[in-house]
């Protein structure tokens, strides 16, 4: 198993207690072996590209790389996804292993990969100065960001750089952008303005971040950035006109969310007039919560109870047939997961759906007869997920306030239902319950700290 630094208190209970180990079966490694040294002859040469990575600091596992330039009066996207399909034979070790896992999870100390790291973090992976396979989409925009047609092949490609998301924000400031991302802003606003058009509901909510810190741990607050939201637009933008492609084809797995109730709208409209926030008749929620302002404890809250329209997502799988739902409301189109296959097992097989239908060949029989066991697969998978960072950052916050019982700290009120309340805390960061108390959401109050239990993972206040 990977363990911490010996020297720093690690999550070994977690991955226990999930039964995580990132260990691969020896069959499985040495096919992965085999494959990192296939030769790719049938793609075509993008070598000339000048294409680029935006990922987290210290990510090796790289999926993505575009490049984007003005095309007329519009713009010509390129993007570049890793080609898991040139790598992982049907129904070989590897195959039947990765099915099995779904996606990659990720600690704060490591992580527990999809495919072994002699691919996601090597071959595969689309590192700088490194001729990689990839599935290369051509994505052409006019000048209102609005797509007009897209294309998708098989290229090997080689990345010119690698940044994260501070490194594009500085250099995009300062002058020293490449050429490849010197329009990524445009662009990347004017799919947020058509997002919004279409009704997209996005919630500027605020991640917390674990991050080492000497022996420890420690909690940091990352807003969401304007670089973050163009990098994303331009995913989602690739996952937009794969849907289209798969819809025409009739065949394909998206992922969709049904429209919210009525009754999670109106209590959404019930928040903002309890928090003070001016909702006008004719707005809807996508562009309501558009124009709020993120710093405001208020938006905060509202962001939080707005959650509730984006409940229910899943996979649709068609074949021959046009599916009962193929939107997914909180995009507010057609969409599909097309742009991380070394992070998430669906997006091999989205990709290759989409090469052969704009190629004119048929789907390959491996790839239809996947499909109606992903959408069981990947839910289990991203539960999996989202349990295990969840006890994660419920394990730090309790580290971090473990010696601070008794003390006092101000909060903003997220959401209160009975006599329990979410409250967030912004130093140290913190989202935890507040027992015993019917607080008004919106609102910054003092709270006191009356658990912190490290072996439980429960942090617990009550209003001061």
């Amino acid at each position: 198993m990977i363990r911490a630094n010996s020297d720093r208190i690690g999550f070994g209970k977690v991955r226990e207690e999930f039964a995580l180990s990132p260990g691969f079966p020896s069959a499985v490694l040495a096919e992965a072996e085999r494959a990192a040294t296939r030769s790719h002859g049938g793609h075509r040469d993008a070598t000339d590209l000048p294409l680029v990575t935006i990922d987290p600091p210290g990510a090796k596992d790289l999926d993505q790389a575009m490049a984007v330039e003005r095309r007329g009066t519009g713009f010509r996207v390129h993007y570049a996804i890793a080609d898991l399909g040139s790598f992982v034979a049907p129904d070989g070790a590897l195959d039947r292993e990765v099915r099995g896992r779904g996606q990659t999870i990720y600690l704060p100390d490591g992580k527990i990969p999809l495919h072994p790291p002699v691919l996601s973090e090597g071959v595969a992976s689309l590192l700088p100065g490194q001729v990689t396979p990839a599935a290369l989409w051509t994505l052409d925009c006019d000048a209102d960001g609005a797509l007009e047609q897209a294309h998708v092949r098989r290229a090997l490609v080689r990345s010119r750089a690698r940044y994260d998301y501070d490194g594009v924000d500085a250099a995009l400031r300062n002058g020293t952008a490449p050429p490849s991302l010197a329009v990524l802003p445009e662009i990347g606003r004017l799919r947020r303005e058509r997002a919004v058009e279409r009704g997209a509901v996005e919630l500027a909510l605020p991640d917390q971040e674990v991050a080492a810190d000497g022996d420890g741990w420690r909690l940091a607050l990352r807003p969401r950035s304007e670089v973050d939201a163009w990098n994303a637009e331009i995913s989602l933008l690739t996952g937009m006109a794969a849907a289209k492609l798969m819809l025409d084809a009739g065949v394909g797995v998206l992922r969709t969310l049904p429209d919210p109730e009525s009754g999670a709208v109106k209590w959404l409209r019930r928040s903002a007039r309890s928090l003070g926030i001016a909702w006008p008749g004719h707005v809807d929620a996508a562009e309501l919560l558009a124009g709020l302002d993120p710093d405001r404890p208020e938006a905060l809250a509202l962001f939080m109870d707005a959650t509730r329209l984006l409940r229910g997502a899943g996979y649709t799988v068609f074949d021959g047939n046009h599916p009962e739902l193929a939107t997914h409301a909180g995009i507010a189109a057609p969409y599909a997961h097309v742009t991380a296959p070394l992070r998430r097992l669906v997006d091999r097989f989205g990709t290759e759906i989409c090469l052969a239908v704009d190629a004119g060949e048929e789907v390959p029989d491996w790839v239809r007869e996947a499909l109606p066991g992903l959408p069981e697969v990947m839910a289990g998978s991203d539960t999996l997920a989202n349990k295990v960072d969840k006890a994660c950052l419920d394990q730090v916050e309790a580290w971090v306030l473990h010696d601070r019982v008794g003390q006092e700290f101000d909060a903003i009120v997220l959401r209160s239902e009975g006599n329990s309340a979410e409250v967030f805390l912004t130093d140290p960061p913190v989202v935890a319950k507040c027992a015993n108390a019917d607080l008004p959401e919106g609102e910054t109050i003092r709270v006191r700290l009356t658990q912190a239990d490290a072996e439980a993972r429960k942090v617990v206040f009550e209003r001061a």
